[in-house]
């Protein structure tokens, strides 16, 4: 597959991946290599991994961080600059993040503030950093139970997308990614989202182009919008609603928490319920779009009084403006519209129809 340009980086696939990291390293000749890794890509991607890299002479260090989304943390980050200085990293050093979404944000976020800002490449390991988290330069950590609160926009200089990580992957991480790419057809390409949907007409082998479609996708709206001060926005479709339930799961002890898709998929359904009451989305692509997510996702209770407070955390969503909740709802299939103002009682309504 070819390579795609970013605004400031280049995404490459497979073997290119190791080609052209390798002539990167010889090339810039960093004073020292850092790989940042979680407990999972430490055990199962960073030995194949290390195979593939030619560093020569030059140090490589690797700085390993808890998994999971509880972790993606500024104590966490804290940690990894104190390694990068006692290790006596510099301006001339470079990060490499293996990992998942949460690796690639924080170990970008790290890297973007180190001594103000180091190079770093991201190779992801999870569909969900491979199609979405790892392309576009946004970097950050949570605040708390917040999701993304503090952060940067800086690119990387390489994503390295090797789809052979994604045999490392349980069943329900891949399920995850899946979500956004189902995302990236409703916001942006009909007959994307038709193929995600009829899957039972593809085999494995599609999954590398599916992949590389969802990337382009993505890409050509960061590219069009780097700051999101308007079209990049659309890639918030399923979020608005499915981080602040993303939050609450993670938040409550009594709760299971749920992966990034999951709460993504329960936020899509959510919000193209609203799409039908604020848009005028069809009943037709209503009932398309259910039936297609559902396929995929199961249903998750979400009692009445957890709604109350799910509708509480609305109020931190990075894409509101002066104290108004903003929400990205459909027109249609492949038809996004932004800045869409919704009352909460909608928004319980939307819940009672995702109950039903």
């Amino acid at each position: 597959m070819d390579s795609i340009s970013t605004k400031n980086a280049t995404v490459y696939f497979n073997s290119e991946v190791y080609t052209e990291l390798n002539n990167y390293i010889k090339t810039t000749k960093p004073s020292k290599i850092f790989i940042l890794v979680d407990t999972n890509t430490h055990d199962y991607c960073l030995p194949k991994f290390l195979e593939r890299v030619e560093s020569g002479e030059i140090a490589v260090e690797v700085m390993e961080m808890p998994n999971g989304e509880e972790h993606k943390t500024i104590d966490i980050c804290t940690g990894v600059w104190e390694a990068l200085s006692e290790y006596n990293a510099d301006r001339k050093s470079l990060l490499i993040n293996l990992g998942g979404g949460v690796v690639t944000d924080l170990g970008g976020f790290v890297a973007s503030t180190y001594m103000r800002g180091i190079p770093y490449i991201n190779i992801p390991t999870s569909l969900l950093a491979m199609v979405d988290a790892s392309v576009g330069g946004k970097t950050g950590v949570d605040l708390g139970a917040l999701k993304n609160q503090i952060g940067v926009i800086n690119e990387g200089k390489i994503v390295g997308i090797d789809t052979s990580f994604l045999d490392t992957l349980p069943q329900n991480e891949m399920v995850s990614g899946f979500a956004e790419m189902l995302k990236h057809g409703l916001i942006y390409n009909k007959e994307y989202w038709n193929i995600l949907t009829h899957l039972e007409n593809l085999d494995i082998s599609d999954l590398d182009r599916l992949i590389y479609d969802s990337v382009i996708i993505k890409n050509k709206v960061v590219t069009e919008d780097p700051r999101e001060q308007g079209l990049r926005k659309i890639l918030n479709f399923g979020h608005t609603l499915g981080h602040a339930i993303e939050s609450y799961f993670l938040e409550h002890a009594d709760k299971t928490p749920l992966l990034h898709g999951e709460a993504i998929a329960i936020g899509m359904l959510l919000e193209t319920y609203l799409s039908t009451k604020i848009c005028g989305l069809s009943q037709e692509e209503l009932d398309i779009i259910h039936t297609g997510i559902l396929k995929t996702f199961s249903k998750v209770e979400i009692t009445k009084q957890d709604q109350k407070v799910i509708i509480d955390l609305l109020q931190y969503d990075k894409k509101n403006s002066h104290g108004v909740v903003k929400f990205v709802l459909l027109e249609a299939i492949g038809k996004p519209k932004l800045d869409c103002v919704v009352s909460n009682t909608l928004i319980l309504e939307a819940f009672d129809y995702y109950a039903s």
